[in-house]
Formats: structure tokens, C-alpha cells, sequence
């Protein structure tokens, strides 16, 4: 995996502008906060974040991919605000859970999720090396 940096750009914090990676492409679909019950445990956000992360974690493993394998990921939050006032919880959750994390990352405030409790849904793409 190569992360993609135009040298004039300031470095972003916590993801990458862009990456380049050549294997075996691995989906996971939105994984939102709740365990694989599906039943919530709690309506924070960023217990809910630590939730769908340990979520996307486990179908990752399913495919035989890692944390380090993510490419690109997706997160769609039902209150921005909400989601920022959280930084350093889901930051906190992200690099237990996840690491050191260079992929593509987007975040979209969204009006509601499928599942009314839910908050937060993260979504990813990971490649396997060859």
C-alpha cells in the first residue's frame, strides 16, 4: 500500500489524501454499533463508534485481512456535532482497535441510519497484498 501525498499539501490528520494498493479487494458493508446480537449496548457515540469498529474487525478477519489492510473508509454520522465533540474517544477507540491508520477516509453527516438507535455507520474497503 502507498499512500498518495501531493508534496505542496499539509499532511492530514488521521487519514490519507489517497491510496494506491495492488490484492486481493475485500468489502465490508456498513457496520453500525450494535454487537452480534444485534443489540445495542449504549446510545454514546463513541461507544457505538468502538462498536462498528470492532464490527468492521471481524468481517475484515473473515477474508483473512487485518486492520492494516483498509484502504478506504466511510463513516456516515447522524450529527456532526456529536461526532467531533467525541474526537478523542473514537480516536482513542480507532487506534485500539484499528492502529496506525494511513487509508482514504470520508465522514457524512447524514439525516438518519436504517437502524433508528444507530448513530454512527462505517463502511470499508481493504486489499490484501499479493
Amino acid at each position: 500500500m502507498k499512500t498518495l501525498q501531493p508534496p505542496a499539501w499539509p499532511r492530514p490528520r488521521g487519514y490519507s489524501n489517497g491510496v494506491m494498493a495492488r490484492g486481493q479487494m475485500v468489502f465490508v458493508a456498513g457496520m453500525i454499533g450494535w454487537d452480534a446480537n444485534n443489540e445495542f449496548q449504549t446510545d454514546d457515540f463513541a461507544g457505538q463508534a468502538r462498536q462498528a469498529l470492532q464490527n468492521v474487525v471481524a468481517v475484515l478477519s473473515e477474508a483473512g485481512a487485518k486492520p492494516e489492510h483498509i484502504t478506504r473508509m466511510t463513516w456516515y454520522v447522524t450529527d456532526k456535532h456529536e461526532y467531533m465533540n467525541a474526537g478523542r474517544e473514537v480516536g482513542q477507540a480507532f487506534r485500539d482497535i484499528i492502529g496506525s491508520f494511513n487509508a482514504a477516509m470520508s465522514a457524512v453527516q447524514v439525516v438518519a441510519l436504517m437502524e433508528d438507535r444507530a448513530k454512527v455507520e462505517i463502511e470499508v474497503t481493504a486489499i490484501i497484498p499479493d
